[in-house]
């Protein structure tokens, strides 16, 4: 009796009565079975995502998509903050008064009916108004009449040529400012403009202009 590769005895001696192998032939390799995949456990009840902390009901969350068998990733690494010296500005707008000699001396040159009782202040600091809102008023105090301007030029030193509402700022959609005269009794002049302003029309005004009106005082828009 022959014995073939896989054991079997067989009468004949070429080939396996029982597996048909051929018994002189080499034993084929015998092919292990592929090594069995484990299943990932799913996360356990109340389990929330390591990335949005949402919470989840399957692997993968519905929130943002992470998958929770995966590890959690890394923090971003924190955005340093801007130097203070490079932030954007926001742009603000200045009114500084104070008194001009030069502009009194024209006033005086045309010899109106009150000049002679109005003297150049001896002194005068600058008064600086913060320019907000949508509109600036221009003037004098009244407590009588009400009126209580933005910009009030009572003083001291009071300026009795300025109107108790004199003019008002009024400010744009570029963020620059205009000013409107309101028929003041003595007018309000731009600059060198040889002429006052027309009385309730804008006139618009840039950085470093010079707004003249009542018997002395200068205001000045500055933009910081």
């Amino acid at each position: 009796m022959a014995t073939c590769p896989q054991g079997h005895a067989s009468a004949d001696e070429e080939f396996c009565d029982v597996c048909g192998r051929e018994i002189g032939g080499t034993q084929a390799a015998a092919v292990p079975d592929a090594p069995a995949v484990a299943e990932p456990d799913l996360p356990a009840a109340g389990a929330v995502c390591k990335v949005c902390g949402a919470e989840l009901a399957g692997r993968f969350c519905e929130a943002c998509g992470h998958d929770s068998m995966a590890p959690a990733p890394a923090p971003a690494a924190p955005v340093p903050p801007v130097p203070a010296d490079r932030l954007p500005e926001a742009t603000t707008w200045t009114a500084t008064v104070t008194a001009d000699r030069a502009y009194y001396d024209s006033v005086m040159a045309v010899d109106g009916p009150d000049a002679a009782g109005i003297a150049f202040p001896p002194y005068c600091p600058d008064r600086h108004f913060p320019l907000a809102g949508e509109q600036v008023s221009i003037g004098r105090q009244s407590r009588s009449r009400g009126i209580q301007p933005d910009i009030d030029l009572i003083g001291p030193p009071e300026d009795p040529g300025v109107s108790h509402l004199h003019a008002v700022l009024l400010a744009g959609e570029d963020g620059a400012w205009s000013i409107v005269d309101l028929d003041s009794a003595n007018g309000t002049v731009v600059n060198d403009e040889p002429n006052p302003l027309r009385p309730n029309t804008p006139r618009p005004l840039a950085e470093g202009d010079r707004v003249y009106l009542g018997a002395w005082t200068l205001i000045t828009l500055r933009r910081a």
